[in-house]
């Protein structure tokens, strides 16, 4: 076989851009130059798509982070077709988003790319859709029966509002914007008092925020890969130097958390942690990759589901990539993996009839 084109997304309008810069240069480097050939686009911070220069095996000067080089001619999606610059067609056999957040983890981008007709790694637009927002992905989990923190939505910081969450909860608390990724905009909270800018905090990175009490709990992490059917990998937890697992701890401070994986956990809890990882994908319809978040509630041992993230970090201290390793997947082998499921999918989406 030739080379299989991969374009690289990465960049894009989140509070996650330098993340995904981050991830993305993990990805170039270790796809497998015999097998790929790379294309990257790199989105800027206003949306726009810009074609990067010829990228194949430049992996070298790119170290630890890329960074979006405005181009002349922006790239476009035509529908059916494909991706095009200065109206030349951009030959892509398939789409790696490297995005984090708003407009890449979302859906939206997902939407576009089926739209070009184009393969692309990831969940699909409504897994991508569902497990972005916290608030709609726990009420699946918990109508699935799954075991999940309990929760409150506030889309204000009014008097109402507060005295809502203070009839359902005490203190601290966790006030996170329910669309965010990378622990942006989230506030552990200690005292009434800061409660109302904990929510404004929220409120900058999305229309609504999500309250949470805080839980004596170990953080555990597990990857899932898989369409139709899928595998858990041996969980990992995160034993996190900062107060908790913030934006600062996961990607500035490289003291700021230790990573142990396996995570240290009796045989049967490990079990149970997979089981349940491969149940909440299933239940929010994921497909291709997962990092599933967990609470393992320290009096109880109790096993909370958390969060859900469709496109997890990529970058070289990132949790999914390591959890693989550690289970006997080196990272090249994972992205051979990751393309393969969404070639595999785009086809099986291909075979479908959308007329009479």
């Amino acid at each position: 076989m030739g080379f299989i084109t991969v374009c690289i997304l990465f960049g894009g309008r989140s509070g996650e851009h330098e993340v995904s810069c981050r991830s993305a240069a993990s990805v170039v480097r270790n796809l497998d130059p015999d097998r790929y050939q790379q294309v990257l686009i790199g989105i800027d911070r206003e949306g726009r798509w810009h074609l990067q220069q010829e990228a194949r095996f430049q992996t070298a000067s790119y170290g630890e982070s890329l960074e979006v080089v405005p181009a002349v001619d922006n790239v476009t999606a035509v529908p059916a077709v494909g991706l095009f610059a200065a109206s030349r067609p951009i030959p892509v056999d398939v789409v790696f988003p490297v995005l984090h957040g708003t407009f890449g983890e979302d859906g939206t981008v997902q939407g576009l790319l089926e739209i070009a007709n184009l393969p692309y790694v990831g969940a699909g637009v409504l897994g991508s859709s569902l497990a972005m927002d916290k608030q709609k992905t726990k009420e699946i989990w918990k109508q699935c029966g799954l075991p999940v923190v309990d929760f409150v939505t506030v889309r204000d910081g009014s008097a109402g509002s507060i005295a809502t969450l203070l009839k359902h909860f005490g203190f601290p608390l966790f006030v996170k914007p329910v669309t965010a990724g990378s622990s942006v905009g989230i506030t552990k909270v200690h005292s009434e008092e800061q409660l109302r800018p904990a929510i404004a905090e929220a409120l900058r990175f999305d229309a609504k925020a999500i309250v949470e009490p805080a839980i004596d709990a170990r953080e555990i992490e597990c990857a899932v890969l898989g369409n139709e059917t899928a595998e858990a990998f041996a969980p990992g937890e995160i034993l996190p130097s900062h107060e908790f697992y913030n934006y600062e701890a996961k990607y500035v401070d490289p003291e700021g958390a230790a990573l142990k994986l396996p995570a240290d956990l009796p045989e049967n809890l490990k079990r149970e942690v997979r089981r349940l990882a491969v149940a909440a994908f299933k239940a929010v319809e994921c497909s291709c990759m997962a990092r599933v978040d967990f609470f393992l509630e320290r009096r109880s041992n109790r096993i909370l589901l958390n969060e859900i993230n469709t496109i997890p970090g990529f970058t070289n201290i990132s949790m999914y990539p390591k959890m693989c390793e550690a289970s006997g997947l080196a990272y090249p082998r994972l992205l051979d993996r990751l393309i393969e499921l969404a070639i595999e999918r785009h086809g099986r989406r291909s075979s479908l009839h959308y007329n009479l």
